[in-house]
């Protein structure tokens, strides 16, 4: 197992170099010769360092700490190499807004420092996509190599092993990987069907299944000029939602009752709710209610049309929120916190009424409530108050409003890019001080490692044991 760990950071470098050669024929292809050079150095360096972890035969025993370490590592060197190209770019961009770029792209949270993107080369949105992709690909593979750190229902979801070993992990990796690029597939073409063009079918694919926020045109309402399309590009955006292995279950697994429905179960009925209540009260027709709840509950954050404040709140709530455990999309998972809200009600009920027997399992859920997952959720929601508080004491120190702190605050950690839904469409990135995309980098980076990393680093270094 320690050598696979090792391995998938060799994987991602591989498969980077291998996007940057696309890019490169793409740009021959349609005679964009002055962006050729400007991914050659990626080509080379992610190839020569990919090939070296790749080959790299030392063993050593890899601890829960050091697979984090791991993790991180990789969402910090990777960017590096994103960034070149956008560094070398006939736009002027600095070191550091280059990689807050690459950065935006592979955390997928969509931030972005290009006010106007028809003025950009199609390559070089083409790069941004594909940033968001691989970034999305990278997050469901930190999920599977520190799959021991989560409870044991959420990895029930994913499958009946409760610990890897080297066979189970490259089994588990390379459906991940299959079922990402069918999807992925499934997505474009979808997007064609409504008469998408292949350029923004394939940026928008390529988009939606890492759940990012990059767009291959300023206003995505003239792509979606029907109520139609409004409903169908909503659903595609659902396919970040739910587990990634939704479907995969549903065609191949002979048992409809078993644990791995359970969470997609529960995921269904609160967007049903959600759809339900919204539609009521919201002033929206369908298909825009739809778009905007589908953009929000798999933290995309896409939308084209304007939003009454009064609901900006219930939009960032479903944005914290979340979706799958193993899905690619961000937030604190709904499933997390319905258990907690089952707890606490259980605990409720057990003192205003002691004679009445006390229910700790959920729904649909054989399994019963555990006292030591219910403290890992509940730490899980203490560090993300923590986090969000110190991202947004930082961003008003810098000179945002104490509105648009809070909000940037939890999209950055929701990775989730600005629009009308949270009344932030034309937030500004370029004119921040580089020291606020420094701490926005950071945060970007945090959001998209599972909270619960942070608490075991945390101990790591605050507890002797």
């Amino acid at each position: 197992m320690s050598r696979y760990s090792i391995l998938f950071i060799g994987v991602f470098l591989l498969l980077l170099s291998t996007l940057s050669f696309i890019n490169i024929i793409y740009s021959y292809y349609f005679n964009l010769y002055l962006n050729v050079n400007n991914y050659l150095p990626t080509l080379f360096l992610s190839l020569f360092l990919g090939l070296c972890f790749f080959l790299a035969k030392k063993r050593f025993e890899l601890d829960i700490f050091k697979k984090i370490f791991i993790v991180l590592i990789g969402y910090v060197t990777i960017p590096i190499l994103i960034a070149i190209p956008f560094y070398l770019s006939l736009y002027n961009i600095t070191i550091v807004d280059s990689y807050f770029e690459a950065i935006s792209g592979f955390t997928s949270t969509g931030f972005t420092l290009f006010e106007n993107i028809k003025h950009l080369d199609q390559s070089l949105i083409l790069w941004r996509s594909t940033s968001q992709w691989i970034g999305g690909l990278y997050f469901l593979f930190s999920i599977i190599l520190l799959i021991d750190i989560f409870d044991e229902n959420l990895k029930k979801s994913l499958t009946n092993f409760l610990s890897f070993d080297s066979s189970e992990f490259l089994k588990q990796s390379f459906k991940v990987f299959i079922i990402y690029i069918i999807i992925t597939l499934i997505i474009f073409f979808i997007l064609k069907f409504i008469n998408f063009r292949n350029f923004d079918a394939l940026n928008f694919a390529l988009t939606i299944i890492s759940s990012g926020g990059f767009k291959s045109i300023n206003q995505i309402d003239y792509l979606l000029n029907s109520d139609f399309k409004i409903i169908i590009f909503s659903i595609t955006l659902l396919f970040s939602f739910f587990s990634i292995f939704l479907l995969y279950n549903l065609i191949f697994f002979k048992n409809r009752y078993s644990n791995y429905f359970t969470e997609d179960l529960y995921l269904f009925i609160y967007l049903s709710c959600v759809i339900f209540v919204l539609f009521i009260f919201s002033k929206n027709n369908f298909p825009e209610t739809l778009f905007a709840i589908s953009s929000s509950v798999s933290n995309i954050g896409f939308f084209f049309s304007e939003i009454e404040s009064n609901k900006y709140f219930i939009y960032l709530i479903l944005v914290i929120i979340g979706g799958s455990f193993f899905s690619t999309s961000s937030g604190l998972r709904f499933y997390k916190i319905y258990t907690l809200i089952k707890f606490s009600i259980n605990e409720l009920l057990s003192h205003s009424k002691p004679k009445q027997i006390m229910v700790s399992k959920n729904i649909f859920d054989k399994n019963k409530i555990d006292y030591n997952v219910v403290n890992k959720y509940f730490l899980a929601i203490i560090v993300f108050i923590f986090s969000l508080f110190l991202i947004s004491s930082l961003l008003s120190i810098s000179g945002l409003s104490f509105s648009n702190s809070i909000k940037i605050g939890i999209l950055t950690l929701m990775n989730t890019v600005n629009s009308s839904l949270f009344g932030i469409e034309y937030f500004n990135f370029e004119n921040l001080s580089q020291l606020t995309k420094i701490y926005l980098i950071i945060f970007m980076i945090i959001g998209r490692v599972e909270f619960i990393t942070i608490i075991i680093l945390f101990k790591k270094y605050l507890s002797k044991n």
